[in-house]
């Protein structure tokens, strides 16, 4: 029997401060999670529940834990209390507390359909298959999410209990947006596999990637499926379809497989067991909930899937990734060092620690970890890309150079896919103010890749800066405005070139878009607000330079901001004149994004 709640209980005195409008001020009060030894936090049940919600929006689920415990002392029983804890210890790992909360959570309200899918993991992991279908049963609705995670996951279940029509029936009978269809039919072909139906497995194969044959996790699903039935052909013809589609270096595993095939190596299912299929719901639902952003659904979906594969390798890297979104890289190396040696995406790890290394500003220890990579693996340009990257994203350009003359003497036939080596060498010898090699560097990038918007805006707008190649400068940038209309950076250099071209009006229209694209950018609105002034709208000048002020621009831009509020642009700054041509001096908005992009795109998904 539960007690009845205390009467100074959270949820009778949080619907209170909601109304008073507390809560609204607690969440904007405070830049920063408050620390979990902070007395204030720690002796009081409503400042503790706080500090863990507050922990919980900065997707801070370890501070939220030790917050929640606190309130939990104080009151073991509050239903919001309850919950709020169970979910910060579901997205940690936590099992053993997240099962005991989720368990107290079904006891008094029945249809929390996350402790539902918890329980039902747990039951799955136990062998209880009842009662994990039982759980799922209930957590299904609320949503397509919820919906397709149970149906899913009861199919498994079925699987297991040795009812490989049943669970074939569920996933066929299952009705969902057609963007859902393509992982219902995935998992119909792990689940005919292992139920013994070949031919119907390899249909569903070959249909989910006619449609999609671009996700790494469905080639080596389909090509291990070939592979294991003897079609060795098949198989190899499924990665070589893969990897023609795909930008950039491939997935590691995909490697991997494709040098075991030409191998003749023994290949096996991707998925043996129905307790790795039900791991495989939450691994792939959870990966795709953090692509869109629901990093916090994502994390417990990760969760979830290694309660049953505690060491699998895309699961682990998955979470990592969101721990990297969320800007925990402590967490994110943790979890890395969790994935067991030896696997293909090794190298990748390592890499992606040093990564981590230095975005906790332990640039020393990223770089020295990294070149430590380097030197095991001589013939791998991956390490040095990555440290050119980092040193080139804390200004250090000659020492980035080094590291980019090494990449490129590694590539002995540059590919389409390897432009961003000669655009990263040409932005930093450009920021050098070596604009001959830089030039040299950038040329050689669009003739690897005559259509990538960053190297067209940035030598299209060099060159305008310069006062040379004007009419091919200004049709560089449109083009590159036509291929990624919506960045606002971007747009803004199109602006700006017709600005320095003296086509005011043009430049108005552009940098107005170019603002709404990026409204949190100073370089953008004191663009804007120096062509205002140049088309006679002082005013709406005026305003848009003292935003520009409010977000923080660069130091040395403060003192001409605030001369052109006070005087206006004639007498801050001349009107622009025909330049000689010069060494190019590019806005330090487009400086910084070039410099931004230090972090390298997940290889492991």
């Amino acid at each position: 029997m539960n007690p009845s709640f205390p009467a100074r209980s959270l949820s009778r005195v949080l619907p209170l401060l909601a109304a008073a409008g507390f809560l609204a001020t607690a969440a904007t009060a405070q830049a920063t999670v408050p620390s979990p030894t902070d007395a204030v936090h720690r002796n009081s049940l409503l400042g503790s529940y706080l500090a863990g919600r507050l922990a919980r929006t900065h997707h801070d689920s370890a501070s939220a834990v030790t917050f929640y415990r606190r309130a939990l002392e104080r009151d073991p029983f509050d239903p919001q209390v309850v919950e709020s804890s169970f979910m910060a210890e579901a997205a940690e790992g936590n099992v053993e507390r997240a099962t005991a909360l989720a368990r107290r959570i079904i006891s008094s309200h029945g249809s929390h359909r996350l402790a539902h899918m918890w329980l039902a993991t747990a039951a799955m992991k136990e062998r209880q298959f009842a009662v994990a279908n039982e759980h799922l049963v209930k957590s299904a609705g609320g949503g397509p999410i919820g919906d397709l995670t149970a149906t899913l996951a009861r199919s498994w279940v079925r699987l297991a209990e040795g009812n490989s029509a049943g669970a074939l029936d569920l996933l066929r009978n299952f009705r969902i947006a057609e963007a859902a269809q393509n992982y219902v039919r995935y998992h119909r072909a792990l689940v005919g596999d292992l139920a013994g139906r070949r031919g119907e497995a390899g249909r569903e194969f070959e249909a989910v990637f006619r449609q999609d044959s671009r996700t790494p996790r469905l080639a080596i699903a389909y090509a291990k499926h070939a592979a294991s039935g003897g079609d060795l052909r098949l198989a190899r013809s499924i990665l070589k379809d893969h990897l023609d589609r795909v930008s950039g270096e491939a997935q590691p595993m995909v490697r991997d497989l494709q040098r075991r095939l030409q191998g003749n190596e023994v290949i096996h299912l991707l998925i043996q067991s129905p307790e790795q299929g039900y791991s495989e719901v939450f691994y792939g639902l959870g990966e795709a909930l953090a692509s869109e952003g629901g990093v916090s659904l994502a994390s417990i979906y990760l969760q979830i899937s290694l309660m049953l594969r505690p060491n699998a390798p895309f699961a682990l890297a998955a979470l990592a990734n969101v721990h990297e979104l969320t800007r925990r890289y402590d967490a994110a190396i943790q979890t890395y060092d969790r994935v067991p040696r030896g696997t293909p995406l090794e190298l990748a790890i390592e890499i992606r620690k040093g990564v981590n290394l230095n975005l906790l500003e332990r640039v020393d220890e990223a770089r020295v970890q990294l070149e430590q990579i380097a030197r095991r693996h001589p013939d791998d340009v991956r390490p040095l890309v990555t440290l050119g990257d980092i040193m080139r994203s804390h200004k250090r350009y000659t020492e980035a150079i080094d590291y980019y003359n090494k990449v490129i003497a590694l590539t002995a036939k540059p590919e389409p896919k390897h432009w961003t080596y000669w655009y990263a060498r040409g932005t930093s010898y450009e920021r050098l103010k070596n604009w001959p090699a830089a030039e040299v560097d950038l040329l050689r990038a669009l003739q690897l890749a005559p259509d990538q918007p960053l190297v067209l805006n940035y030598l299209g707008y060099s060159w305008i800066d310069q006062n040379r190649n004007l009419k091919q400068g200004l049709a560089m940038i449109e083009k590159a405005v036509a291929a990624k209309p919506d960045d606002g950076y971007i747009v803004d250099s199109l602006g700006w070139a017709h600005y320095r071209l003296g086509n005011y009006r043009e430049a108005v229209r552009h940098l107005e878009r170019a603002v709404e694209l990026r409204p949190e950018d100073p370089t953008l609105n004191d663009h804007l607000g120096d062509a205002f002034w140049r088309v006679g709208r002082e005013r709406e000048a005026r305003f848009q330079w003292e935003q520009a002020l409010t977000l923080k621009p660069e130091v040395d831009e403060i003192g001409k901001i605030q001369l052109k509020i006070k005087n206006g642009l004639q007498r801050a700054v001349a009107a622009p004149q025909p330049k000689k041509p010069k060494q190019a001096v590019r806005s330090e908005q487009l400086r910084k994004r070039v410099e931004q992009r230090t972090t390298p795109t997940s290889p492991f998904q």
